[in-house]
């Protein structure tokens, strides 16, 4: 998916989304934006081989932990 049609794709999906989950789904979009990058990364610069059960427990844990520290909307979609 290119640049342009991803934030098109956030872009109606946050106008969609009810006004009390908004901020979680942009919170959740952009964690699994970066979890995807950060394992992408490890995959082309580290020689790992992709895990797709590794990155969604790495998501959980992460999104777990953004609504620990901060980003208490979140939990709603947990």
């Amino acid at each position: 998916m290119d640049e342009v049609r991803f934030q098109n794709w956030w872009r109606c999906a946050s106008k969609r989304a009810e006004k009390e989950i908004q901020k979680a789904l942009n919170s959740m979009v952009i964690l699994v934006a970066s979890a995807i990058w950060k394992h992408r990364n490890r995959v082309v610069f580290d020689a790992r081989r992709p895990m797709v059960q590794l990155l969604i427990l790495e998501i959980k844990d992460e999104a777990r932990a953004w609504a620990t520290t901060g980003a208490r909307k979140l939990r709603q979609l947990l």
